[in-house]
């Protein structure tokens, strides 16, 4: 008997639907756990994660999985955020401080950490949703928001939008490098190389200003 064309027997189905399954199985937890990670420990490149995994799903042509993309890259964020704040919020309360609290510090030059209080003074909340997308920009108005004694309700209401916004942001990077290139590989390393790039931007201006300013 001759099968038709495209015909696929509903017995080796599994077999091709089964790798696919399973790299998501493995990958949405895996990008969770580095997401969280880097937001606690902040050396992780989570943006170029989250750009890579977009790419992959773009030439999956798979909406859900963007949708999936979008909700695990933003509440791995958000509770790795959460995480470092409360205990931020406890090292401002200890007589000795902790090693999250002064970790948070040496990213938060005594310059960049009036400037956030600054703006964090004039605009509140809205400071927190740009700081995420600012390159180094999230640690500085953290510890603004733990100077100033901010309750951790006040900064969830911040927070929350502000990580949506991130995973958002380095989504549609990773997007744009996967519609630019036929194969995944190009893409992915296109959207690592341009979120290297934009993480890079203010360590570099800061140093062309330095020298002005000496």
């Amino acid at each position: 008997m001759i099968l038709p064309a495209g015909y696929l027997p509903s017995a080796a189905a599994p077999a091709v639907i089964a790798p696919e399954a399973t790299q998501q199985a493995i990958g949405y937890p895996t990008l969770f756990l580095l997401v969280l990670a880097g937001a606690l420990v902040p050396v992780i490149p989570t943006g170029a994660l989250v750009s890579s995994a977009a790419v992959v799903a773009f030439h999956r042509a798979a909406p859900f999985s963007m949708a999936l993309l979008l909700v695990t890259a933003s509440l791995a964020a958000f509770l790795g955020d959460m995480a470092l704040y409360w205990l931020g919020r406890r090292g401002m309360k200890s007589d000795h401080g902790s090693r999250w609290l002064e970790a948070i510090r040496r990213r938060a030059p005594e310059d960049r950490l009036r400037q956030a209080q600054q703006k964090l003074a004039d605009h509140g909340v809205a400071v927190l949703v740009l700081s995420r997308l600012m390159p180094a920009g999230r640690l500085p108005v953290m510890l603004a928001c733990l100077v100033a004694e901010w309750p951790m309700r006040r900064f969830v209401h911040g927070n929350l939008p502000a990580c949506v916004a991130w995973a958002a942001t380095y989504q549609l990077i990773g997007i744009l490098g996967g519609s630019l290139f036929a194969e995944p590989w190009e893409g992915v390393l296109a959207a690592i190389v341009l979120t290297l790039l934009i993480s890079a931007v203010p360590a570099l201006w800061r140093r062309l200003r330095r020298p002005a300013t000496g």
